[in-house]
C-alpha cells in the first residue's frame, strides 16, 4: 500500500498487480484489492501468472472481486493471463464476461514461457460476439493485424505458427474439398471472420490432392481458362495425379495441365 501511495504522489493513474493471483486465496485477495484501491490504485491487475486457472475458475475470481470488494467501482479490473495450458485467451474472455474492463495482451501472443494472451484473438472475439458482450468494443483497428503480426515476427525473429488463429498463414486457407466447395458457393459457410477485417485481401483456396473439381475450376477460371464439363473432368483426373506427386500446386502447373492437353 505504501508503494501505491508513493506512486500516487507522482501520477494519477496507478496500476497495482497481485503476482500469482490465479492461485491466491480469494478472501485475502479481496482484502488486498480493497486496500490498494483505498490507497489510490486506479487499476487492479489480477494475473494468472503461471497459466494455472481454468476459464470458469478465473472468471469466478473476477466475479468474486466485483461482488465483494466494496470500493471496486473506483478501479478497473485488469486481466493478465499466461498461456502455459493454452488458456490465456479463454481466461481473458472469461474475465471480461465477469467484469474486467482491461486485458493485458500481446501481438501474436508472445511472452514469458508459453506466451501471453493474444491481442488479435481478444479483439476479434469481441467483434464476432459483440452482442454477447453487450456492445463492448476495443476500438482497435483490426485491419492492421496481419501487417503488425508479420512486423513483430520479423523484428523478433519469432515465426508465427501456420495455424495460429487470426494471423497464421493457414487461418484463411481452405484445402479440404468439401470446405472449398462450400466456401466458393457461400463464403460464410466456413468464414466467421472476413480476411479483409484483419488486413488480408482474400481467403486462399489451396490446391491439394484433397481438393475437388470446384476448387480446380475456380483457379482455372482465375487464370482465364473456361473448360467444358467433360474437359474439366479429364483435367481433374490429371490434376489428382500431379497433386499426389507434388505437394504445392502453383499457377504454372495449372497452365501446363491445360495447355499440354490442348497441344
Amino acid at each position: 500500500m505504501s508503494a501505491v501511495k508513493h506512486a500516487k504522489s507522482y501520477v494519477e493513474d496507478v496500476e497495482f498487480y497481485a503476482e500469482d493471483a490465479g492461485r491466491a486465496d480469494l478472501e485475502y485477495l479481496a482484502k488486498m484489492v480493497e486496500a490498494v484501491i483505498a490507497a489510490g490504485a486506479t487499476v487492479v491487475n489480477i494475473p494468472d501468472t503461471n497459466g494455472y486457472c481454468l476459464p470458469d475458475q478465473y472468471g469466478a475470481k473476477i466475479k468474486f472481486l466485483k461482488e465483494n470488494v466494496k470500493n471496486i467501482d473506483q478501479a478497473i479490473i485488469s486481466a493478465h493471463c499466461h498461456n502455459d495450458l493454452g488458456l490465456a485467451t479463454a481466461n481473458s474472455i472469461a474475465a471480461v464476461q465477469n467484469g474486467a474492463r482491461q486485458v493485458e495482451c500481446t501481438i501474436n501472443g508472445i511472452g514469458e514461457r508459453a506466451g501471453n494472451t493474444s491481442l488479435e484473438e481478444v479483439a476479434m472475439i469481441l467483434k464476432v460476439h459483440n452482442q454477447v458482450f453487450g456492445g463492448l468494443t476495443s476500438n482497435i483497428n483490426s485491419q492492421m493485424f496481419t501487417y503488425i503480426s508479420r512486423k513483430v515476427s520479423e523484428m523478433m525473429n519469432m515465426p508465427v505458427q501456420p495455424n495460429k488463429a487470426i494471423v497464421g498463414r493457414n487461418a484463411f486457407a481452405h484445402s479440404s474439398g468439401i470446405h472449398q466447395d462450400g466456401f466458393l458457393k457461400h463464403r460464410e459457410t466456413y468464414e466467421i471472420i472476413r480476411p479483409e477485417d484483419v488486413g488480408l485481401l482474400e481467403a486462399d483456396i489451396i490446391l491439394t490432392a484433397r481438393s475437388g473439381r470446384h476448387a480446380l475450376k475456380h483457379h482455372l477460371e482465375r487464370l482465364g481458362y473456361q473448360l467444358e464439363k467433360e474437359e474439366l473432368a479429364l483435367t481433374y483426373q490429371r490434376f489428382l495425379v500431379l497433386a499426389d506427386a507434388k505437394k504445392d500446386i502453383c499457377d504454372e502447373d495449372l497452365v501446363t495441365l491445360v495447355t499440354s492437353r490442348q497441344g
